[in-house]
């Protein structure tokens, strides 16, 4: 697996969603939520872990939330 990150503007999630995608749970496309960094502007930026950048947008399409550009990254540790 490989670390991906994407950032959604205008996104104004619900707390419940946010305690949804926080359980990091795998979903069908083999990907895990990470991290989720929020601002109260609508901001968003997903940090996920998965197999490549199509499942990461196939995650985002499943949940319905439009996906731009996915960047795969790397970790200082």
């Amino acid at each position: 697996m490989a670390l991906f990150i994407d950032v959604h503007e205008g996104l104004h999630l619900p707390a419940e969603a946010i305690a949804e995608l926080a359980k990091g749970e795998t979903d069908e496309f083999g990907v895990r939520q990470v991290e989720l960094y929020y601002n109260d502007a609508g901001v968003a930026y997903c940090l996920l872990d998965g197999p490549d950048a199509d499942a990461i947008r196939n995650h985002h399409e499943a949940l319905g939330v439009q996906c731009g550009p996915v960047q795969q990254v790397g970790s200082l540790h």
